[in-house]
C-alpha cells in the first residue's frame, strides 16, 4: 500500500503544528515527513512508467512474432 498520500497529510499537519508552537524539531520532522511523502510518489510514478514501458515492448514484440 502507497503510504505517500498519508505522509505528505501528516508531514504538512507536524510541520504548521511546529511553526504554530515555535517547536523547531517538530516543524523538521514534518518537513521530512513530507518529503518522504513526495519521494514515494516519485517512485510510485517511476515504476508505473516502467511498467506501461515494458507492456508496450512486449506487445511490439508479439506483433513481430505473428
Amino acid at each position: 500500500m502507497n503510504d505517500a498520500p498519508f505522509d505528505k497529510a501528516a508531514g504538512k499537519a507536524k510541520e504548521f503544528a511546529g511553526k504554530a508552537t515555535g517547536d523547531k524539531d517538530l516543524e523538521a520532522e514534518g518537513k521530512l515527513q513530507n518529503l518522504e511523502g513526495k519521494i514515494g510518489d516519485a517512485v510510485d510514478d517511476a515504476a508505473s512508467g516502467l511498467k506501461a514501458a515494458g507492456k508496450k515492448i512486449k506487445e511490439a514484440f508479439d506483433k513481430d512474432d505473428k
